[in-house]
């Protein structure tokens, strides 16, 4: 495909957005950038060459057009439309405590926390 194609569109079909709909609201809503300039309508006549900047899932997206797309293909053909130019994702610690392996006491565990803490046997 030469020429341009609109900007809801390629977001589509590149799979940023589970449908179309949802490219467009993203765009019409100003959170999508091309080279730099806040981007409002979804008609914008999109180039290879062209760097999109908005925000996916909690994480900022950078990336350059390479090719327009025909159709909405598979993830390795919709991969193939554009590179990659996106910061390397922020070092998080992981949001749920390592599991250490000691599970529920035992019997024994119990009796022996009683006696330390002066309790009776029963």
């Amino acid at each position: 495909m030469t020429g341009s194609q609109r900007l809801d569109q390629w977001l589509w079909h590149a799979r940023f957005f589970k449908t179309r709909s949802l490219a467009t609201k993203q765009v019409t809503g100003g959170h999508v950038r091309v080279d730099g300039e806040r981007v409002t309508k979804a008609a914008f006549a999109l180039k290879p060459g062209h760097v999109l900047t908005f925000r996916q899932a909690r994480q900022i997206k950078v990336i350059e057009v390479t090719h327009l797309a025909n159709r909405r293909g598979p993830a390795p053909e919709a991969q193939a439309l554009y590179l990659d130019r996106s910061p390397p994702p922020e070092d998080t610690p992981p949001a749920n405590p390592k599991f250490e392996g000691k599970g529920r006491p035992s019997g024994k565990d119990r009796r022996n926390a009683r006696l330390h803490k002066g309790g009776a046997l029963e």
